[in-house]
This record gives C-alpha cells, structure tokens and sequence, in this order.
C-alpha cells in the first residue's frame, strides 16, 4: 500500500527546503501522471514517484555520486515497491543502473522536460506555462544554447515509450499548466 499523496507531499516539503526543487518535483509528478494515464498505468503510483524523486536533495547537496540512492532509501522505508524505488535510483545515470520499467523510462525523460518547459515560460512575454504552444516550445527544444542543463537526448529516450517527442511535449505542457499556479508560472 503507498502513502498518500497528501503524506508524501508533507515528508517533500519536510525534507527539501529550495522552493524551486519542490516546484520541480511538482512538476514532474503532474507530468509522470500524465505519461502514467496515457500508458494505462497506476496515476497514484507513478505521481508519487515524480513527486519524490529528488527527495534527498538537501541531504546530498550537490553530490551526484549519492543522489538518488538517498531518494531510493527514503522510499523504501517509505514502503514502497522495488520497482518504483528502482526508477527513482535509476533517474541519476552517474549510477549506470538500468531503466528496465516502464517508470524508470517515463521518470528518466521527464525529469529534464520540465526545465525545458519552466524555462521556455520563463523568457516568454507573460511568463505563463498557459501561454505556450508546442511550436514555441519544439523550437526552444532545438536550439542549443537554450536551457542547457534539460539534456535533449534523454528527453528523446520517450521514444522508448512509443510517444513522440511532439506528443510528449504537448502531454507536458498540458499537465504542467494544469499546476501553473502552484509551479508560479
């Protein structure tokens, strides 16, 4: 049995004090069960599993040589199933772990989407997510020098999901405007 959102959402904000990493985390819950009802997959599970995965980053600070694994630890004691715990310790590739499920490939690709998108409404005139489109967006996407830390190649690993990086992008979009107010953009 997982812990409810709301308990989850309570321990995140317990543990992460950088209101944009919570904001982050968010955003990738809203996107993972956006992927997770577009996959016929758990919405609860997969939810709760965007919304953790950066858990433990003010235990680890900026160590990527233990982040993640702290995450995988919390949930696990937690209670929850392997396979979500694996996703979660998988998402850091300085560990080299395989993403095997279909969470740990949706998780994988949506973790640096959600920069994209943040920073895409960040230069845009209103700075609102509603106020985007998939054109503004893909050509954002393209350009090189633009958010350079939302890693393009592991957002195109979607693939593996059988969605089109269109597909994804618009699936994103849609599920990150629908939390704009919490995400403040």
């Amino acid at each position: 049995m997982l812990i409810s959102r709301d308990k989850a959402y309570n321990i995140l904000i317990d543990k992460v004090k950088n209101k944009n990493m919570v904001k982050h985390c968010l955003a990738v819950e809203a996107v993972m069960k956006g992927l997770a009802r577009t996959l016929d997959q758990d919405q609860t599970a997969w939810g709760l599993t965007g919304l953790l995965h950066d858990i433990d980053s003010d235990v680890v600070g900026g160590d990527m040589n233990t982040h993640s694994l702290e995450s995988g630890k919390i949930m696990r004691e937690l209670g929850f199933p392997k396979e979500l715990v694996q996703a979660v310790e998988a998402h850091n590739e300085v560990h080299g772990f395989p993403r095997d499920s279909l969470v740990a490939k949706a998780l994988y690709a949506a973790d640096p989407i959600t920069g994209l998108i943040v920073a895409a409404a960040l230069v845009h005139p209103d700075r609102k997510i509603s106020s985007l489109d998939l054109d503004f967006v893909l050509r954002r996407f393209n350009e090189k020098w633009f958010a350079k830390g939302a890693d393009r190649e592991q957002i195109k690993l979607i693939s593996l999901l059988d969605i089109s990086l269109e597909d994804f992008l618009s699936l994103a979009l849609k599920e990150m405007s629908g939390i704009s107010e919490a995400l403040g953009l």
